[in-house]
């Protein structure tokens, strides 16, 4: 006779339980930002879930909590990112022998909230991005890394993350000029951006003025403008861009000025698979909807091609 299919209910609340099965779901995520919004979603269900009053974890549990998460009027993409973390979690625990297969394979089933139409991030006009890169005070040492910092996001399209893992010795000069090499980015996928030479002087100064020889480029600066630590973090970028985009009266995020990059690049006519190389994507589809790409019939293709009868 076969053992009963286990069920998680923590129906007594037993922490050990539910924090090993919480650190296993993180572990099994490479990104750190995932991790963290995976987190903060698994806290906020176990704080909602009552096993007594609910149930065992089941797929008529997270559809509960996913109407429970619209009733409280939060965005698609939150609810969206909450389910994801439960999918994961019950995916990890039938792994590790605390959830049935087929429990696990009900709730992978549950499905998210569809986007309608298409989300558009915003983008900085080439006048506001270069006021943008004129707010930080490069008589300080906090200003000179500020700057730093805005023109490797605007002049290179960086990610956040990848911005606070690089270091020194990315920086080579190939081709007469200075490059970004081999950088990790997102799905692992390692790639090389060129670097516009006010973007490197910005750099320069900063690390000039700071005194960094080798490690990461970036580093917290303190109240009395020193150099406190040996990096910042993802979440230090947001907040530079953040207090910024406050200044210039236009919210933006540092993902919008990675947007503003191709926008821009794309309106200088910078060829579009050289634009997809630079941020890293895999699809030029994904870069399309960075430049906001839209049939343009005044200056067609068919007007380019030289031809006539």
């Amino acid at each position: 006779m076969s053992e009963p299919a286990p069920v998680l209910s923590l129906a007594s609340r037993p922490e050990f339980t539910w924090v090993r099965l919480k650190a296993l779901t993180l572990n099994s995520v490479s990104s750190a930002h995932t991790r963290r919004s995976y987190e903060r979603a698994l806290t906020q269900f176990y704080e909602w879930w009552r096993p007594v009053e609910h149930g065992p974890f089941s797929k008529k549990v997270v559809q509960e909590y996913h109407a429970e998460l619209e009733r409280r009027c939060l965005s698609p993409s939150s609810i969206n990112v909450q389910l994801a973390a439960l999918r994961k979690l019950a995916s990890e625990a039938a792994d590790n022998g605390l959830l049935s297969p087929d429990v696990a394979a009900e709730i992978a089933k549950v499905p998210g909230v569809r986007f309608v139409g298409r989300k558009v991030g915003t983008c900085l006009t080439q006048e506001q991005a270069q006021q943008l890169l004129l707010l930080p005070d490069p008589a300080t040492l906090k200003g000179k890394r500020d700057q730093a910092v805005l023109a490797l996001l605007l002049g290179c399209g960086l990610l956040r993350s990848e911005l606070a893992a690089l270091t020194i010795g990315h920086f080579e000069q190939r081709d007469g000029r200075s490059v970004i090499v081999d950088l990790v980015g997102k799905g692992k996928r390692v790639r090389s951006i060129p670097s516009p030479p006010w973007a490197k002087a910005a750099v320069d100064r900063w690390i000039g003025a700071a005194g960094i020889t080798g490690g990461t480029v970036l580093r917290p600066v303190n109240k009395a403008d020193q150099v406190s630590g040996t990096s910042m973090t993802a979440q230090s970028v947001f907040e530079i861009v953040e207090r910024y985009s406050r200044l210039l009266g236009i919210r933006v995020v540092p993902h919008d000025l990675r947007r503003t990059f191709a926008r821009l690049a794309h309106l200088g006519h910078a060829p579009l698979e050289q634009i997809q190389l630079s941020l890293g994507h895999a699809s030029a589809q994904t870069t399309e909807r960075y430049i906001g790409l839209e049939q343009n019939l005044v200056d067609a293709p068919c007007d380019r091609l030289g031809l006539r009868l």
